[in-house]
């Protein structure tokens, strides 16, 4: 696939906890052939290194090339963004992606974004998100929600904007095996259009997108969004 028939995403990390789902969605961006730009907050990178075995440098460039080894995939386009890289093209309505992923998206990002605050990187890609009606989907990781929590949630909502809090199934026994069995069958269609991906997982339609959310054996936590138009 050349770099102009591409699916553009931007994909940001925040300090929320939940780091494995935002690098599993890296991974399955990448080998669907996307182009991918990654924000990663200050706390983000200390969150992937508690919660993965993965080490990030400082800096983009020795960022990106570790996030490649650690997708294990050539395919796809991959841009690391520093959190003040305000050339980036993420940055401008004219050359930002059609669609920005924040995986996990901490409630902090999250109030920002709702006041329109572009304070960094991340909070000025889902700025133009807004601004241009563009696919904006968050994953929120927090438990319980507090009323402001709610309340910013809500707020996005009605401008569009996809909340998807990270709730994977839990089930066991013949009852699993049948939710199983449904997802695989919920997956069957978009993962078809795009036979790169792996359909172990759970898909919903979002907006056009399917994103898919799960625990797949051995207990790993996975997450995929498959793009229909690739």
């Amino acid at each position: 696939m050349t770099d102009s028939t591409r699916q553009r995403v931007t994909l940001a990390f925040t300090g929320a906890s939940g780091a494995p789902y935002g690098l599993r969605l890296l991974q399955c961006l990448l080998r669907a052939d996307c182009e991918v730009f990654v924000i990663l907050s200050k706390a983000a990178r200390v969150v992937i290194g508690m919660e993965t075995d993965l080490s990030l440098p400082a800096g983009t460039g020795k960022a990106e090339t570790v996030l490649r080894e650690y997708a294990g995939t050539d395919q796809g386009a991959l841009t690391v963004c520093g959190l003040e890289q305000w050339t980036a093209p993420v940055a401008s309505g004219s050359g930002a992606p059609a669609s920005m992923v924040v995986c996990p998206c901490s409630t902090g990002t999250l109030s920002a974004i709702a006041s329109g605050a572009s304070d960094n990187l991340i909070e000025r890609a889902a700025d133009v998100a807004l601004k241009e009606r563009r696919q904006l989907i968050l994953v929120p990781r927090e438990s319980p929600f507090s009323a402001i929590h709610l309340e910013n949630m809500l707020k996005l909502a009605h401008l569009g904007v996809t909340i998807l809090p990270a709730a994977p199934v839990c089930r066991r026994g013949p009852a699993r095996e049948k939710t199983n069995r449904r997802l695989a069958s919920l997956g069957t269609a978009p993962v078809s259009s795009c036979p790169r991906l792996h359909n172990q997982v759970w898909a919903a339609s979002v907006q056009g997108w399917w994103i898919s959310l799960c625990v797949h054996p051995p207990a790993t936590v996975l997450i995929s969004l498959v793009v229909p138009t690739l």
